[in-house]
């Protein structure tokens, strides 16, 4: 059986780039308004407030994990909140490659492994819109000991500490996403899985993306009346079956067309299109650019020989 989740997984290729132990005490709080950079926190120890844009403000504790595929602005903050009109903390470095904020002395009374991380897929903008803006992940007991496998690696000096480092990250990254199933999470695809009637709808999509399919046969494979399909699955996903697929689609046509897997007119077929020049037409408005065009810009270096000339035959 297709898993559309590890499909998605496989093409977001998550790498966890930076990470750093933050210890904090008293009044506290940091804003983040930078953009595109994935944004994860694991709560080591104690509690603290949480504030994403557009989301509901969460109070995080020990065991937790937060995931902000796509970071829009952001607070994070003591339990007991600051003024608003008073001054950001700034993180005091500390001699052990730890941070501090609010009170410089004393135990901490909360402790975090804050990072960011990348999806190094050229599609990531394409594939994180499928994924929630905010995941949240608490009472996973796998998770919580991958958090704890992860600050204990974090403090350690050990040898290869920052290639365990990263796998441990990568490995919960990915629980995290497979880990949200609650229906509180915000829409998309891990909230459609979640939905045993939408998931069959998704996987059969994901299974056969070249089939003609319309709304109302994806209707029947979730056993639900057109209407109430539609409406189910744009308000659990966030967007509309046919838009889901049309993403779906244009991700794995721009993943063929960069290695090179075939011409123009085959990769279309496989991908559901009838012909190479619709094909071109709706790639060319989704991702601003004519197939062939596409393929020549992104092909990677050292494959300009038959594998490359494949797919630059066009409609």
């Amino acid at each position: 059986m297709i898993d559309p989740l590890a499909e998605i997984v496989t093409l977001l290729q998550p790498e966890a780039r930076f990470s750093k132990i933050v210890g904090a005490a008293g009044s506290w709080r940091v804003r983040r308004t930078e953009a595109g950079r994935p944004f994860y926190c694991a709560i080591l120890e104690g509690a603290c407030r949480l504030a994403a844009d557009g989301q509901e403000p969460l109070t995080l504790q020990a065991g937790d994990f937060v995931l902000i595929p796509a970071v829009h602005g952001f607070t994070m903050s003591s339990l007991a909140p600051m003024a608003e009109n008073a001054i950001d903390s700034l993180p005091i470095a500390l001699p052990d490659n730890e941070f501090r904020l609010g009170l410089p002395d004393g135990l901490p009374e909360v402790v975090l492994l804050i990072g960011y991380c990348d999806f190094a897929s050229p599609d990531a903008g394409l594939l994180v819109s499928l994924l929630p803006q905010l995941i949240h992940v608490r009472g996973e007991s796998r998770l919580a000991t991958l958090v704890q496998l992860v600050g204990e690696e974090s403090r350690g000096l050990r040898p290869a500490r920052e290639i365990i480092l990263a796998r441990l990250l990568e490995v919960l990254l990915i629980e995290a996403l497979r880990s949200t199933t609650r229906a509180a999470a915000s829409p998309g695809l891990l909230r459609g899985l979640a939905d045993g009637r939408l998931a069959a709808a998704i996987r059969r999509m994901h299974e056969d993306p070249a089939r003609s399919w319309t709304v109302a046969q994806l209707a029947r494979e979730a056993a639900l009346s057109r209407s109430a399909f539609f409406e189910r699955f744009r308000q659990m996903v966030g967007t509309a079956p046919m838009e889901y697929l049309l993403t779906w689609r244009m991700g794995l046509a721009k993943r063929q067309l960069r290695r090179g897997e075939g011409g123009i007119a085959e990769i279309a077929e496989r991908v559901g299109y009838s012909s190479a020049s619709t094909f071109s037409v709706a790639f060319t408005r989704f991702v601003g650019l004519p197939p062939a065009h596409y393929a020549r810009r992104h092909r990677p270096s050292g494959h300009e020989g038959m594998e490359a000339r494949q797919v630059i035959p066009t409609a």
